[in-house]
């Protein structure tokens, strides 16, 4: 089931529940994504905050792309606070704004874009009725996934809950296109048994990696979902908790992530799941050399939890 872009004031009325299949997105859902974008560009719906971008380059692993609002978009900065500033009172997907809903995606979900993105055509998944973003992730959450990363690749991820970088409490999963991170880059090397953790030795944070065989079908969910589990045993952390401890999730065709987190924030630089695919995004250009002087191996390292031999 899709639609383009819902009519302003249109109810969101739950459907009624569809089998496996109804989850399919249009082949053409890119182009589509990209005429919601240029329809809410000139209507001013969607507000990307320009930035500027360098790289950290780090021993033994690939190197970190660092953004920040650029000095020539000030105005941008205001942008940067609605997305930080945390309003319990306030809820944009109940209902999502209709000039930037993409899509349905099944009974349970709605494709929409990110209002204030950093990084070109930043896809929300979010759930048509409230849940927390710190309970489990569900079936139908997994398959929306699977089926967004199917449809169009790229990097599928998950802040789950506040500690873990998500600033909004209504569960949504998000997708940014291939080519902005690399996930895989930062993946254990040489052959990996699908649906088996494992962990690369040089990240110095607890974390599994699952090697997927493919998330295409109707069976992409379980895969998914499986992979998330045997991460999850691997960790030591419940894979159905309710609430959920703070973790990251990532995923692309070829891999599955997971990371426990400890903190938000190294200090004043909040680090969600991208930080994990090597892209980092700080206030302004001071922080930049902070985190330089640092080194983004220890920021991540710092919010996240310590290794053990075991992960």
């Amino acid at each position: 089931m899709t639609s383009d872009a819902l009519p302003a004031g249109a109810p969101l009325v739950p459907p009624v529940p569809a089998p496996e299949h109804a989850c399919d997105l249009p082949a053409d859902f890119l182009e589509r994504t990209d005429r919601t974008i240029a329809r809410a560009l000139a209507s001013g719906a969607l507000q990307p905050i320009r930035t500027e971008q360098t790289s950290i380059e780090c021993d033994g692993v690939p190197h970190f792309s660092v953004r920040w609002v650029s000095s020539l978009a000030l105005k941008d900065r205001a942008r940067v606070d609605t997305v930080t500033r945390r309003r319990p009172d306030f809820n944009p997907f109940l209902p999502p704004e209709a000039a930037l809903t993409v899509a349905a995606l099944g009974p349970d979900h709605l494709v929409v874009l990110n209002k204030f993105p950093v990084i070109e055509r930043h896809l929300l998944i979010v759930t048509r009725r409230f849940e927390d973003q710190s309970t489990a992730l569900s079936h139908a959450d997994f398959r929306a996934l699977a089926t967004l990363i199917a449809t169009a690749g790229g990097l599928g991820f998950y802040n789950g809950g506040r500690i873990a970088g998500a600033s909004q409490a209504h569960k949504h999963l998000q997708w940014i296109p291939a080519g902005t991170t690399d996930l895989a880059a930062f993946a254990p090397q040489g052959a990996a048994r699908h649906g088996t953790a494992t962990s690369n030795p040089a990240l110095p944070w607890s974390h599994a990696f699952v090697a997927l065989a493919g998330l295409a079908g109707n069976g992409g969910a379980q895969i998914l979902q499986a992979a998330f589990a045997a991460a999850c045993e691997a960790l030591s952390i419940p894979a159905q908790a309710n609430p959920m401890p703070a973790y990251n999730l990532l995923v692309n065709p070829q891999w599955l992530l997971v990371v426990p987190r400890t903190q938000e924030k190294w200090g004043n630089i909040s680090v969600n799941s991208l930080g994990y695919a090597g892209s980092l995004f700080v206030r302004d250009i001071e922080q930049i050399e902070t985190l330089r002087a640092a080194g983004p191996l220890a920021v991540l390292a710092a919010v996240g939890r310590p290794c053990r031999h075991a992960d």
